[in-house]
């Protein structure tokens, strides 16, 4: 049974989002029979028990006329008035105190433009409401609170509004022919321009090839266009080493070899070459 009732909840805030704009955290408008509820049945904390309903967080409305009307009614009404006073106050912007009913419909107005849910435990209050398009009603019974679903007049309302929506209006249609209007009207000057611009290239065209005729008559203008060549340059100096300085070295003998113990200058020999004996006897013969 809580699982369909969750259900059936769940639908109706959808609804209620859908076609007619809710946003979380909801507004809930409380009158004095609901506060009385509340506080009779130990409904407590009340922000925390409609917010189990609607699955979304809550705020909790009243109007000073609703205040007014249960501080009339009495110490029995008490704890209703203290407990109402701690709920956010809603302008109504009367000066004379009203009833509550009264007060209610007239913050509600013809298509409750701030989105209130009204929780009341007035039959009467509710059936009127159920006739405003967009206006959810919840009400208490023992220690269980419900959300009314929609009514047919109100799935009415829901569904030729959406109609509406998919058609377009009179002045819609009048402003989409202006702008078709427009729009081809932008379309003929910019063909006539691009044909007046293609004339200009082609009369631009022409006078050139008249003066390369004329210039190719002449001796001293070549055919061809010469690209000029770029020279080579020089490596970048980046990338090139620093060369290293030649340090004079002092252990280089004076024939220009260097001593390999490094002990100073050494005198060079010359290798005298050796006559093999074959060439010594030819010779003496």
């Amino acid at each position: 049974m809580r699982v369909k009732k969750q259900k059936r909840h769940r639908r109706a805030v959808r609804f209620y989002t859908a076609c007619f704009g809710f946003r979380e955290p909801f507004k809930i408008f409380c009158d004095g029979t609901f506060v009385h509820h509340l506080v009779v049945n130990r409904i407590t904390p009340a922000d925390t028990a409609l917010t189990n309903i609607l699955g979304a967080p809550v705020k909790l409305f009243t109007t000073r006329c609703v205040l007014a009307e249960l501080k009339s009614l009495g110490a029995s009404y008490q704890d209703a008035l203290n407990a109402a006073n701690n709920l956010f106050t809603a302008r109504c912007d009367h000066e004379t105190r009203k009833s509550a009913e009264d007060c209610i419909t007239e913050v509600i107005g013809e298509n409750n433009s701030e989105h209130f849910f009204v929780a009341t435990q007035d039959a009467d209050l509710r059936r009127s409401l159920q006739k405003i398009p967009g206006v959810p009603v919840i009400f208490g019974l023992r220690n269980a609170l419900f959300l009314e679903q929609p009514s047919s007049f109100q799935r009415e309302f829901a569904k030729f509004s959406e109609e509406e929506r998919l058609h377009m209006t009179d002045l819609e249609y009048n402003m989409l022919r202006q702008r078709k209007k427009r729009r081809l009207s932008d379309d003929k000057q910019g063909d006539s321009s691009d044909d007046a611009f293609e004339e200009k290239i082609d009369d631009v065209s022409q006078a050139q090839i008249i003066n390369t005729n004329v210039k190719r008559n002449g001796s001293d203008v070549k055919d061809k266009v010469r690209f000029k060549r770029k020279k080579a340059k020089g490596p970048n100096p980046l990338s090139v080493k620093k060369k290293k300085k030649k340090s004079v070295d002092t252990n280089f003998t004076t024939s220009g070899k260097e001593n390999k113990n490094g002990e100073g200058t050494v005198r060079s020999r010359k290798r005298s070459r050796k006559r093999s004996r074959k060439n010594v006897v030819e010779g003496n013969a």
